[in-house]
């Protein structure tokens, strides 16, 4: 029988089979515990919300939608730069209605042929005006800022404007000339 000690580099004894063992399984646990910490600060950062820093300056988000001329009276036109939708109401008036639904924020397609925005995750469904038709949504569609200049159409995204309700001053009109 041969002694181990001689094949080994000088002062590096054999460890027993059954201490390596223990040491390999206590290695595992621990890179298992690093895994699984490093797994909720994942799903953490994912349900945390945007940071405000990423955000556009005000003057970065005014989007020039057109000339009133180009928006006929009850159609609807999506502005997929800045995520919303232009309305034109049968009066004539504009409103610029925010693409998310109020009830988990889904985005909602206009459906031309049933006039109306229906949310695909939940079926509510909306009218032209933003205003709920059918729930679950809590509330109608938030709004943006919107502005008619020398018969020109502009948008302010920077801020959604939440409503509980639709209301006739929320509604935009050019100017009469």
């Amino acid at each position: 029988m041969t002694n181990n000690k001689q094949n080994m580099a000088p002062g590096i004894e054999s460890l027993p089979s059954s201490s390596r063992r223990s040491l390999l399984t206590k290695l595992w646990i621990g890179l298992g515990l690093v895994a699984l910490v490093e797994g909720f600060g994942v799903i953490f950062a994912f349900l945390q919300p945007g940071k405000a820093s990423n955000r556009s300056k005000p003057g970065e988000t005014i989007i020039e939608a057109g000339p009133v001329e180009n928006f006929l009276p009850e159609s609807v036109t999506a502005f997929v730069r800045g995520k919303f939708y232009l309305a034109r109401l049968q009066d004539g008036g504009f409103l610029a209605l925010s693409r998310k639904c109020t009830h988990l924020g889904c985005t909602v397609p206009w459906e031309a042929e049933k006039k109306k925005f229906v949310c695909p995750c939940h079926a509510s469904e909306f009218d032209i005006r933003g205003e709920v038709i059918n729930t679950p949504a809590p509330r109608a569609l938030d709004i943006y800022l919107l502005v008619i200049e020398n018969n020109i159409i502009r948008v302010d995204t920077t801020r959604r404007i939440k409503r509980s309700e639709f209301r006739s001053a929320h509604v935009v009109y050019p100017q009469k000339t």
